[in-house]
């Protein structure tokens, strides 16, 4: 599917992985691979922010940022979409709020890296994310003990679910959350875009 507005169908269990892709990279595809695998989900929806409010560097252009993720992320589970733009959201609550009206009857998942578990706190009304969805953390380099030792994953303990369990995450009804270790994978965006530029200026 190519489509900005995602179609669903009722019952749906869907990931919601959310970012700049600025750019996508391989390990934004590992990631969504194994969420696929390991959380019980239908489909994964990449969410490609118009921008990070969070960040004073703005990303390149929501289009271009889109087709480059399109282009390497081809599962037919996964749709690439720009929706956020649309809902006129700009904070993770609002837009998976405004997707909850728009999708009554979908189960949907926030999905994040370990690294993004260790400031989860610091989101904007992170709590009521939890409230709202479960939420499906893959482990990343450096951070899966940051991770279990953060201040969100202490108030959250106890509705984690063990990872033998993580296949029930879809179905969960929140709060709910999991941590599962993933083949792991160095790629960022930022050093992809140093190399780009390093080249450029070489």
């Amino acid at each position: 599917m190519r489509h900005d507005t995602p179609i669903a169908a009722p019952g749906q269990r869907i990931g919601l992985l959310g970012g700049s892709f600025d750019p996508a990279h391989e390990g934004h595809v590992r990631l969504t691979e194994e969420a696929l695998k390991r959380f019980g989900l239908d489909r994964v929806w990449w969410l490609v922010t118009p921008g990070n409010p969070l960040k004073s560097r703005q990303p390149a252009p929501l289009a271009e940022r889109i087709s480059y993720a399109r282009r390497i992320m081809d599962d037919p589970r996964v749709v690439v979409s720009g929706i956020e733009a649309r809902l006129g959201t700009q904070m993770t609550v609002d837009s998976i709020a405004a997707l909850q009206d728009r999708y009554p009857l979908v189960r949907f998942t926030w999905l994040m890296g370990s690294d993004n578990l260790v400031q989860f706190s610091q989101w904007d009304r992170w709590q009521e994310i939890a409230a709202r969805v479960p939420i499906g953390v893959l482990a990343r380099p450096g951070t899966r003990l940051k991770a279990r030792l953060s201040k969100a994953a202490r108030i959250m303990a106890p509705h984690r679910l063990p990872e033998t369990e993580s296949s029930r995450l879809g179905n969960s009804a929140p709060p709910a959350w999991v941590m599962v270790n993933m083949p792991m994978s160095n790629a960022s965006s930022t050093a992809i875009r140093a190399a780009r530029l390093s080249r450029r200026q070489g």
